[in-house]
């Protein structure tokens, strides 16, 4: 049996963040297929009220600071210390922030895996020194891991380029949800099945939720409605932008933070999804949409189009005009049962969790074999 121990998010489930979700659907299938799996979590996140484990994964709160700037760094610095006294077989670190602290973790000893979800330097959150931890972060956590992990080619190129280091490429996985008949959610906020926009992520910037505000309001979408799901951790002045332009344009929903069956309505019963961002590494929110048969539309990031749709799905990041001509494109555009039925096969089929967790326990393998980090140049493939 495998011993790992998980850290670098704030906990699960019912956190919002990509690499809450992924964390929280890898831990789950890991413990499935009989690995000790403990996951570090930031003790605000995860009331002791919850207890101490969920679905047979144990969690270790550790306190951090409520502060966007050392939340972080700070939880980090003490999971590795923590680490280094449990003594796992495997330190798997999500994300470049935490992975700061992958030089601590191979110094006292441990098999260390870090894997990359994006340049998260590149988010229009961060200023200058921020960017510059996050730069460190990656370069030090890529650099002295035992194996490294990205979640797309995009990142795997980055990485190459940057530091002459190969990666194995195991993206995010979607389980195919069973599709709910109840309209409870929909109700709540006066919708009408298939007559509204639905968008799903944390309200940060680089998520672009003013330019899908901006679009729907020139839009011509008569009867249709934008919902927007999605909070904010820390509130701050771009929360509050969005929201004073979201009830200064009528139609528009501030939905909140939504989970478990309200948001599998607000999925099932869409018209369309959309994610403008500027930045994602291969976002797990598109694919739940695509797992509910949603036609999508997407800005033309990278990590966007290796997911491989049509051109149709896709429009000029940050162009506003054209993302309103996608709007009413999308809302006369017939998507019948068969199209969604399909839709679902295909993201079921390449997207697999199963998938993801088999491929991520072989690397887990070869770095508790291995002492060393791979040679600089070497070719890694999971599959391998």
């Amino acid at each position: 049996m495998l011993r790992v121990m998980m850290l670098g998010l704030r906990g699960f489930p019912g956190v919002q963040g990509g690499v809450e979700a992924h964390a929280e659907h890898l831990c789950q299938l890991l413990r499935e297929l009989d690995c000790d799996v403990e996951v570090v979590v930031r003790s605000a996140y995860v009331p002791r009220h919850r207890g101490g484990d969920w679905k047979g994964i144990r969690y270790l709160r550790i306190w951090s600071p409520k502060s966007r700037a050392l939340e972080t760094i700070v939880h980090s610095f003490l999971g590795v210390l923590a680490a280094a006294w449990r003594r796992p077989q495997v330190l798997h670190i999500q994300a470049i922030g935490p992975a700061l602290m992958a030089p601590l973790a191979r110094l006292f000893g441990l098999h260390v895996v870090v894997t990359h979800h994006g340049p998260d330097y590149d988010r229009e959150k961060w200023g200058r020194f921020a960017k510059t931890v996050l730069r460190t972060g990656e370069a030090l956590g890529m650099r002295f891991c035992n194996r490294r992990i990205v979640i797309s080619r995009t990142i795997r190129n980055l990485i190459r380029d940057k530091y002459g280091l190969e990666s194995y490429v195991i993206p995010n996985g979607v389980d195919l949800p069973e599709l709910p008949s109840s309209t409870s959610a929909l109700e709540q906020f006066g919708l009408t099945p298939g007559r509204y926009v639905l968008t799903v992520s944390r309200m940060v910037p680089e998520k672009r939720h003013k330019d899908l505000i901006a679009a729907y309001a020139t839009a011509k979408l008569n009867g249709w409605k934008l919902v927007v799901i999605g909070a904010s951790d820390h509130p701050d002045a771009y929360a509050a932008e969005v929201a004073a332009l979201a009830h200064a344009t009528p139609g528009v929903i501030l939905g909140g933070f939504q989970t478990g069956l309200a948001l599998c309505e607000l999925y099932a019963h869409a018209g369309f999804f959309v994610l403008p961002s500027s930045h994602e590494g291969l976002p797990i929110v598109l694919l739940e949409a695509l797992s509910y048969g949603l036609p999508v539309v997407a800005s033309d990031l990278p990590a966007h189009q290796e997911i491989g749709l049509e051109a149709k799905h896709y429009f000029p990041l940050g162009d506003v005009p054209a993302l309103a001509a996608r709007l009413e494109s999308f809302a006369r555009m017939p998507w019948p049962a068969e199209m969604r039925e399909s839709t679902r096969r295909w993201v079921a089929e390449h997207y697999d969790w199963r998938s993801v967790v088999k491929q991520t326990i072989r690397v887990y393998r070869r770095a508790v074999r291995s002492g060393e980090p791979e040679l600089r140049g070497h070719r890694a493939s999971a599959g391998d």
